[in-house]
Formats: structure tokens, C-alpha cells, sequence
């Protein structure tokens, strides 16, 4: 394992590539209404905007991503379990940016949740789907968008399997020629997807119905082509992930303490070589931790318990004598057996694993779930 979690702000891949901080940043919307379903036990308890990545609200990184290019002004169009997010994240203060909140009596859909949205924000608009974690360069895709005279920007990431996503075609320009929402394998033409990052002219918006369910990517992007409106995709080299499942989730957080996410924000607590402590935690003797790693404050290890690489704990989570912790990542007030084991799994606040119990691998248990 590498002696020290990598600094994020000496980043090499984004050395030579991250732009200045923009000189006329637009305002940004992030489309957050949804209930996070994908993500569920774990969003029946937490809100997909604030759940924790390092201890961090998820949120967080995207609005850092946003003021690093000068964004200032943002709106989080957002309604499950709205009171909690707004208790985590405020005003924006804490990370210098201007947060209201968007809410939609009824869901209207992604490109609807703009057009409500944008009445909080003035002229041309960044787009951010709230469920990506990215370090895209948003001032290159701004100069993108501005050299080839465009009115819709995409941000276009390749992926493996394109087939849950929407496939995005462009000629050797980057104009975009045709979208195919989650393709058949048959329609495979590219492994080029969007990327849930837009930019938009702030007259588009007039091309979407007023209070009516409308899909960006089954609706909008679709009519602008029709129109010949000129849409472009940025294809970046950057690092992207939907976070919007278990396993994507429990890989983000990997990614992160890889130091694969060129990001501003480190973890609460202190660093000390690859693993960073919160405060008020008690690692018994004999019991070990092996980074890179995270432990929030107040975690108590208790004699003989192990926590190995690629894990995060929560704050005031215990780990009984002999317990085992390796790549899982474990919310608030978890309580570890004795000799438990648990392995790549996630595990919701509160939750209470048994003594000798077995968490393997893709395992999720919700919050104050008891597993014997």
C-alpha cells in the first residue's frame, strides 16, 4: 500500500489539463428530486444528496467541483426528504458557494426539474445530474462550448457497457448527430455515453413545456437536434462514476482513497500517513488498521480488531475483539461483533452486526437492520 494517501491538489492526470477558474462562470442546477432508489435500503434513511462519501455529504463534492471554476451561484432542484437536506447542507456557506433549493410540488421529470429550477438562476446554465461524482474540467468545457459556437454542451465519458446509459454519437467535430437512450447491444455504435453534465443557452429552456413531466434525455436533446439547434459533445479524459448503486457507491469511496478524484476535500479528522483519524478515537492495543483508510470520530476498536485497506467508518463506530473490516464501508453508530467479518459491503447507520457474523461482499444493510 502506498506510504500516504495521494494529495489530490498534485494530481498528475489533471496536471496539464485543469483550466483557471472561469471569468464568467454560469449559474448551476442539480438535478437532486429523485428518491434515490437505486441506492435503497440505505436511501430510505439518507437522502442521495447527503449520503456520506469519506464522511463527506456527496454533495459536497460537487459543489467543490463547481466552485473550483468559479461557480457561485446554485440551485439544487430537490423534495425527498428535502428538511434533511437542507439541514446538512445549508446555504452553501461552507464551501463559498450561494445553495437554494428548487421544489417541485410534483416530479416533472429531469428536463421539467431544470425549467423550475432555472427561475432561481439567472442566464446560461451547468447542468449536473445528482448522482455523478466527476473531477471534469469545466472550464475547458466551457471554452468547448464557446469555440464551436454551441447552444447545448454534453460532457461525453466512455464507458464498458453503454448499455445502461444513453449512447451519444458525434462526427469528428464533436457535434452531436444522434442520442439512443440505454441501447440494445444491436445498437451499440460507440461506447461514447452522456455524462448527466450539460451546458445550456439560457432560450433553450423556452423549447421545454412549462409544468409538464419532460426527460432531458428522452425528450429535450432529442427536439434540439430535430430544430438543428447545433449540440455538442466535450469528451474529456477525467474521472467519472454513478454513484447511484450500492457498488458504485463502495467503489467511489475506493476511488477516492486511491486518490483517483482530483477533489479539494479531504475527509474530517486528522491525516496520519494513509489513514486519516477523526477525533476521540480508541484503537485498543492490539488491534490494527491498514490504510488508506478512514475512521470517523469516536470509533472505538476494541483489542484484536483489524481494519484493512479501502475502508471507511462512520463516527462512534465500534469494533469488537477480533472484528474484521476490510474494503466495507460502515455509516454512523455501527456496532461490529466480536470475530465478525465484514468484506467490500456497505452498512447503514446504526446497524448492529452479531458476533461471528459474515458481511461478504455486495452486501447492504440498512439502517438499525440487526444481523445475527
Amino acid at each position: 500500500m502506498p506510504e500516504s494517501l495521494p494529495d489530490p491538489r498534485r494530481h498528475p492526470r489533471h496536471a496539464d489539463q485543469r483550466g483557471r477558474a472561469l471569468d464568467t462562470p454560469p449559474a448551476a442546477v442539480i438535478l437532486a428530486g429523485g428518491q434515490g432508489t437505486r441506492l435503497r435500503p440505505l436511501t430510505l434513511a439518507c437522502p442521495k444528496p447527503i449520503v456520506p462519501l469519506l464522511n463527506v455529504p456527496f454533495l459536497h463534492y460537487q459543489l467543490a467541483l463547481l466552485h473550483r471554476h468559479g461557480v457561485r451561484e446554485v440551485v439544487l432542484a430537490c423534495s425527498y426528504l428535502l428538511e434533511a437536506v437542507q439541514a446538512r447542507l445549508g446555504d452553501g456557506r461552507e464551501l463559498g458557494v450561494r445553495l437554494r433549493y428548487a421544489v417541485e410540488a410534483e416530479p416533472l421529470g429531469t428536463a421539467g426539474g431544470v425549467k423550475n429550477a432555472a427561475t432561481l438562476a439567472a442566464g446560461r446554465l451547468v447542468v449536473l445530474n445528482g448522482d455523478v461524482l466527476t473531477d471534469v474540467d469545466l472550464t475547458r468545457m466551457l471554452g468547448f462550448h464557446e469555440a464551436r459556437g454551441a447552444r447545448a454542451s454534453l460532457y461525453l465519458t466512455a464507458v464498458e457497457d453503454p448499455t445502461a446509459y444513453g449512447l451519444v454519437e458525434t462526427d469528428t467535430d464533436g457535434r452531436i448527430r444522434r442520442f439512443v437512450e440505454k441501447p440494445a447491444r444491436e445498437q451499440i455504435t460507440t461506447n461514447t455515453v452522456n455524462a448527466g453534465i450539460y451546458l445550456l443557452e439560457r432560450e433553450l429552456l423556452d423549447l421545454i413545456p412549462a409544468g409538464q413531466v419532460v426527460s432531458m434525455e428522452r425528450d429535450f436533446f432529442p427536439t434540439l437536434l430535430e430544430r438543428r439547434v447545433p449540440c455538442y459533445g466535450f469528451a474529456a479524459r477525467a474521472y467519472w462514476r454513478d454513484i447511484g448503486s450500492p457498488e458504485q457507491y463502495r467503489r467511489a469511496q475506493v476511488d477516492l482513497l486511491k486518490g483517483a478524484v482530483d477533489t479539494p476535500l479531504s475527509p474530517p479528522g486528522t491525516r496520519r500517513g494513509d489513514v486519516w483519524v477523526g477525533a476521540g478515537v480508541s484503537i485498543a492495543p492490539g488491534a490494527s488498521v491498514t490504510g488508506p483508510a478512514v475512521l470517523g470520530a469516536g470509533v472505538r476498536l476494541e483489542p484484536e480488531a483489524r481494519v484493512g485497506p479501502l475502508s471507511v467508518l462512520g463516527d462512534n463506530v465500534r469494533v469488537g475483539r477480533g472484528g474484521r473490516v476490510e474494503g466495507a464501508i460502515l455509516w454512523d453508530n455501527v456496532s461490529v461483533g466480536e470475530a465478525a467479518v465484514l468484506s467490500e459491503c456497505v452498512v447503514g447507520f446504526g446497524a448492529v452486526i452479531g458476533k461471528g457474523a459474515r458481511v461478504g461482499a455486495g452486501a447492504v444493510v440498512a439502517e438499525n437492520e440487526v444481523v445475527p
